[in-house]
Formats: structure tokens, C-alpha cells, sequence
């Protein structure tokens, strides 16, 4: 596994001549934060040894990097879902090129479903802390003594200082971030109502079928992580209307500037 992530990162280092210093990972309908970025060098991840694959709408399948916001970045258009086919380990396989290729600094976006009824569509919620209703972890099987410790700690998920210094430059732009816990299912089919309720007892705030591996990750191999949800819908239950992925995307469309301003300011804050 160490191998194949040297030769993914050898092979990004051979196309480009900046060291990235914060990653970002875009999820549904969010990869247009990418389109900002200055003097990219852009790579599709078919070309990147050992890399998975993106297989969902919305998820265009490709590494930026460049400047963005004054900061050298590397970006993924498109992640990786347990419910595409992937074993877990292959999910946070890009976590551990960021950090051999020098990344300090993790922004993860979602699209969630909003479990805490005083949230709606629209909303963004900076994920405070996590459960992981997947019961599995992507560190099981051999460790990688190299990039981290067999039982890494879970008790600080999240970045708490650099989060706080993003809730506070986004409040002088007057842009409200609400905190939650975010709740990891697999997927791919959306929750039962009961499945919801379940959460709720649990207070969860959000539900959605990644980021929870990739924070794991940066946990084991000691990248500074925040990450954000923009609540593009509500939970089974909690409306009438049926979920569809379509809504999803809209929503996502419908807040994209919003949520690209909470983006920029986490990368000037880092």
C-alpha cells in the first residue's frame, strides 16, 4: 500500500512544480470551486497510478492543483464512496498522497441531509464532530507505520482553532455556518424514516455516506482537517416528498457562491 502511494505522488510531482500546502476535497455539485483555481495543472485520475475511480453524477473525476486565495492547493473534483464498490482502504488511498505530497491543511464539503429539524435546505454546517453508523473503519488490515500511528485518536476530529477563525471571518461576511454532528451511512440508498429517527435519539444533525473515512484518515496521518455540509435536503421523515439525487444537485447549484465564499475563507485562515 506505501508503495502505491509513493508512485501515485511521484507521479503528480513529475506534472507539477508547486508543493501543494492545503487539499480539498469537493463533493455533489460543488466541484466549480475548483474552475477558480490559477494556473492549474490538471490531471484525471485514470492517469494517477493506483487511484480510485469516481463513478457518481456530479463527480467529474480529476485532480487541480494551483493557487487559489494566494495558497498552493490540490483539489479533487469528485470522491470516492463506499457504496461505488471501493473497499475502504481504496477511499482514503488520496488522503496519504496529500500527505506525501506535502499537504498540512484538509477542506472537505458534502452534500448532507439535515436530520436536526431546525436546519433547512441551504443551510451550511460545518461538521463538528461525527458517528460512524457504517461500522466499519478504513483503517483495518496492516497499518502504515510510515504515515501513522496503529490506534490514532478520535477525541479532536476537526481543527477546532482553524474552525474557529473560518466561523469568524464568514461572520463579517455575514454568512451564518451553524455546527453539527455528522452522521456516516453507507449508502447508496437513502435512509428509512425510522433509520432517521434512530439518529435523531442519537442526536445526529446530518446524514451522508462519506467524508467520516477521510477524517479518519487525517486523523491517522496528521493532517489538519475541517469539513462542511450543505444541507440540500431534509431526512426520510422529516418531509413528505421522497429524496432524489436531483434535488440534491439543484440545491448544491442554488448555494454554490455561498458555499464557495466558506471555502475561500478556509484557505486564507489556514
Amino acid at each position: 500500500m506505501y508503495n502505491k502511494i509513493k508512485e501515485a505522488t511521484e507521479y503528480i510531482t513529475s506534472k507539477i512544480d508547486i508543493k501543494p500546502l492545503i487539499g480539498l476535497i469537493l463533493g455533489s455539485g460543488l466541484g466549480y470551486i475548483a474552475d477558480e483555481i490559477e494556473d492549474p495543472i490538471i490531471i484525471d485520475y485514470k492517469n494517477i497510478p493506483h487511484f480510485p475511480q469516481s463513478t457518481v453524477t456530479g463527480h467529474e473525476g480529476k485532480m487541480v492543483i494551483g493557487m487559489l486565495e494566494g495558497k498552493p492547493v490540490v483539489t479533487l473534483k469528485g470522491r470516492f464512496h463506499a457504496y461505488e464498490g471501493h473497499q475502504l482502504s481504496k477511499l482514503i488511498f488520496p488522503i496519504y498522497v496529500f500527505k506525501e505530497l506535502g499537504v498540512e491543511g484538509l477542506i472537505l464539503t458534502n452534500a448532507a441531509g439535515g436530520v436536526n429539524r431546525t436546519l433547512n435546505p441551504g443551510d451550511i454546517v460545518a461538521n463538528a464532530d461525527f458517528i460512524n453508523f457504517a461500522m466499519k473503519n478504513p483503517l483495518i488490515g496492516p497499518n502504515l507505520d510510515e504515515l501513522g500511528p496503529r490506534f490514532p485518536a478520535m477525541a479532536k476530529p476537526i481543527d477546532r482553532k482553524w474552525l474557529k477563525r473560518i466561523e469568524e471571518k464568514a461572520e463579517e461576511k455575514r454568512i451564518k455556518i451553524s455546527e453539527g454532528t455528522y452522521c456516516w451511512m453507507m449508502g447508496p440508498s437513502y435512509e428509512t424514516p425510522a433509520e432517521i429517527k434512530m439518529l435523531e435519539k442519537f442526536e445526529g444533525d446530518l446524514v451522508g455516506m462519506f467524508t467520516m473515512p477521510e477524517i479518519i484518515a487525517a486523523n491517522h496521518c496528521g493532517i489538519k482537517a475541517v469539513a462542511f455540509s450543505a444541507v440540500t435536503n431534509m431526512a426520510a421523515g422529516i418531509l413528505h416528498q421522497p429524496l432524489n439525487h436531483k434535488e440534491v444537485m439543484e440545491v448544491a447549484e442554488r448555494i454554490k457562491y455561498k458555499f464557495a465564499k466558506v471555502v475561500k475563507i478556509a484557505i486564507k485562515t489556514f
